[in-house]
């Protein structure tokens, strides 16, 4: 399961991200996005949703929500 697919307002565990992309990987693990952090759907909104990570709440589109595979 995806983030993209995740219900909002649930906590999950993060399992792996699902990039090939170096940056984006740099990018999400600056954030505190990585395997084994807890991470909450805020909102969602037509082409992204607002996440919560650790203390921060950050908006990622869904190409990006999609790589991110959780926990169910």
């Amino acid at each position: 399961m995806t983030l993209k697919t995740a219900a909002e307002g649930k906590e999950y565990i993060v399992k792996e991200i699902q990039s090939d992309d170096e940056e984006l990987n740099s990018f999400l693990f600056s954030l505190g996005c990585y395997s084994g952090e807890p991470i909450t759907i805020v909102s969602r909104m037509k082409n992204s949703c607002v996440v919560s990570i650790k203390d921060g709440r950050y908006n990622i589109d869904n190409q990006l929500a999609d790589a991110i595979v959780i926990y169910d």
